[in-house]
């Protein structure tokens, strides 16, 4: 194995795309080979994001498809929905792996794909072919995998709050997830919602019908013994970055919250992303903010036999490049922390 491999990012503009320099930058077995954006100009990145600076001197270009496959031993898709899968069929015949970070192959179902996405999928064969990236479930499937379907923000919240309930099957499949995320997670692109005005000193529900919903859905039902029945309602909170989800289960049996504590350390015992908090301590953004964490707290309502989840999560880190970094990691046999034993940044 080389000593370092070489990495590319297409879609480098955006928030997840400089989110991976920043963590590649200082990753001890990777050497960024080619950064990328949609413009037909060159541009140095430094003047794209003065922040880098004196850190990193490369220039952002149009990609090349044939060199970057060529030259690339991983090559990072931090491009929308409907773009990446473009990137995909062409990448896809070259010796390098692909994680994107888009949602074009997280659902299996190419029918429920083009319903939630409203567009006709460009390589439905290539679907079979992907990997879900949510390391801590499918890290095996992670270590041989040439395409990785990196999960959303919202899914990995929410499922690593929810895998081992359902895995150990201690609830019905009634679940209810009520889940807020900073503005950032809607993107770089400028909207109306997204506007300063509209969102500071506001806090709204919206999309009561997310496109999240089926990939989660989806995930959860490989667990249960039978299929769930999701309400997901997602909300915007008027900070940059950060995700919390409340999730709600009902109870097959009676428990305790120390109970479900020692289950869960149980589950999550070789998983060093996930930290499960001690009774009466609840998960808040500021504690995993920039970080590749996942804080987990728990509750067992006894008079409503109600089993309370919190997992909370940085979006942009955790929730999009922090865990590509980390599917990058399993996928050449690095240490799974490479790059991402960092604390979050307080206050």
């Amino acid at each position: 194995m080389k000593t370092k491999i070489n990495a590319s990012i297409i879609g480098v503009s955006g928030y997840t795309g400089y989110e991976l320099i920043r963590i590649l930058t200082n990753h001890p077995f990777t050497e960024i080979k080619y950064v990328c954006w949609s413009q037909d100009k060159t541009e140095k990145l430094e003047n794209i994001f003065r922040g880098s600076t004196k850190v990193i001197d490369i220039t952002c270009e149009k990609p090349n498809l044939e060199k970057i496959g060529k030259e690339s031993d991983v090559v990072f898709l931090a491009v929308p929905h409907l773009t990446a899968m473009e990137y995909v069929e062409k990448l896809y015949k070259y010796n390098c792996k692909i994680i994107d970070l888009s949602a074009d192959f997280r659902i299996t179902n190419v029918d429920v794909y083009e319903y939630w996405y409203k567009e006709k999928h460009k390589c439905p064969e290539l679907l079979t072919h992907a990997i879900y990236g949510l390391t801590e479930l499918y890290r095996e499937k992670i270590k041989t995998a040439k395409l990785i379907a990196n999960p959303g923000c919202y899914p990995t919240c929410s499922i690593l709050g929810i895998a081992p309930l359902l895995k150990n099957s201690l609830v019905d499949g009634d679940i209810i997830i009520d889940a807020k995320s900073g503005v950032s997670g809607a993107g770089k692109k400028l909207t109306e919602r997204v506007h300063f005005s509209e969102t500071n000193e506001n806090f709204l529900a919206y999309s009561l019908q997310h496109r999240h919903q089926p990939e989660i859905a989806q995930e959860l039902n490989k667990l249960n013994y039978e299929p769930v029945n999701l309400t997901f309602i997602p909300h915007l909170v008027p900070m940059n970055r950060g995700m919390l989800c409340t999730i709600y289960l009902k109870s097959l049996k009676e428990t305790s919250t120390n109970e479900l504590i020692e289950l869960y350390k149980n589950f999550y015992k070789n998983d060093y992303f996930v930290r499960i908090l001690p009774n009466g301590i609840l998960p808040e953004t500021k504690f995993v903010k920039y970080s590749n964490f996942c804080d987990i707290g728990l509750y067992y309502d006894k008079h409503s036999e109600t089993i309370i989840v919190i997992s909370c999560i940085d979006n942009i880190c955790k929730g999009a490049s922090g865990e590509a970094v980390q599917n990058m990691n399993i996928m050449f046999n690095f240490a799974e922390t490479s790059g991402l034993n960092f604390s979050g940044i307080y206050p």
